[in-house]
């Protein structure tokens, strides 16, 4: 299969990339910056649509517009250019942004969208992708939640403080963090472009979500670091701004669709996780 992926120099577009060519698969970069021609997705199955600007930046008007443009208005012009060559089914990222801040409400896929800047975004974001339905094309929109790996993504930019022993929760940690393995992620992708008949949107979360003080004590424990310096949510706030909203977000997603579709994941608990990306 001819797969289509925006945003394969990325943390998870480059895995996705080399899972997809060790099944035998040819992957097409595509670029959305500059548009995107419509002979950019001849002869291709399916398209994998990972592009997006970085949320974990200081949320200034500037900053906010990008991340808007990068997926609504990114989105858009991929959908657009299908229309030449229309490929079988769109996997396009969303996020559990999607949901807000929700305390211990247990989230599905079901569950409704927030008002705030994130959750709104990620409404138009899906709308964009939906609309490769009129094309008759199957979608998929995939609700990510905190990406775990090795070599990048979040993971990467908590591991400093915590081998240093200044590792602690945040904001007392009550709030609920859904995440999911990157080799997990990267599995569910191949399954939704393989599996003819599931379409929507997909929770791509861990089905063990974890509140922040346990994924601490977590990191903490896997590093072998001690890990009970609280960061207040003032400090917080201060160092980040708005963007601060999406650390201090309480999200108990559960993947309701891909369980239900018949997925399953290889790493579903917080400590094997961490184990097989830190090792040792």
């Amino acid at each position: 299969m001819n797969v289509a992926v925006t945003g394969a120099s990325g943390f998870i577009g480059r895995r996705l990339t080399e899972r997809l060519q060790r099944n035998g698969h040819q992957v097409r970069p595509v670029s959305l910056r500059g548009g995107v021609r419509t002979e950019q997705l001849a002869g291709c199955a399916a398209v994998v649509n990972l592009a997006g600007e970085p949320v974990a930046q200081r949320w200034t008007a500037a900053a906010r517009e990008r991340i808007r443009a990068s997926r609504i208005d990114g989105t858009r012009v991929l959908v657009e250019a299908m229309r030449g060559h229309a490929p079988q089914v769109l996997i396009s990222a969303s996020a559990v942004g999607f949901y807000g801040s929700r305390g211990d409400e247990i989230l599905t896929e079901n569950s409704g969208a927030a008002q705030d800047f994130l959750g709104q975004i990620c409404v138009e974001w899906e709308r964009e992708a939906q609309a490769a339905l009129d094309l008759g094309v199957r979608v998929a929109c995939l609700r990510i939640g905190v990406v775990l790996g090795p070599g990048g993504g979040a993971l990467q930019q908590m591991l400093f403080p915590f081998r240093l022993g200044l590792g602690g929760p945040l904001a007392g940690g009550k709030q609920w963090m859904s995440w999911i393995h990157v080799d997990d992620l990267t599995s569910l992708i191949v399954f939704l472009l393989k599996e003819s008949t599931v379409r929507g949107a997909f929770n791509a979360v861990s089905p063990h979500p974890v509140t922040n003080a346990e994924f601490t004590r977590a990191l903490g424990r896997t590093l072998r670091r001690p890990a009970f310096l609280p960061v207040p949510a003032l400090a917080l706030k201060l160092m980040l701004g708005q963007m601060s909203q999406v650390i201090l977000a309480s999200q108990r997603v559960i993947p309701e669709a891909a369980s239900r579709a018949g997925f399953t994941f290889d790493y579903p608990d917080i400590f094997g996780a961490l184990a097989k990306i830190l090792p040792g």
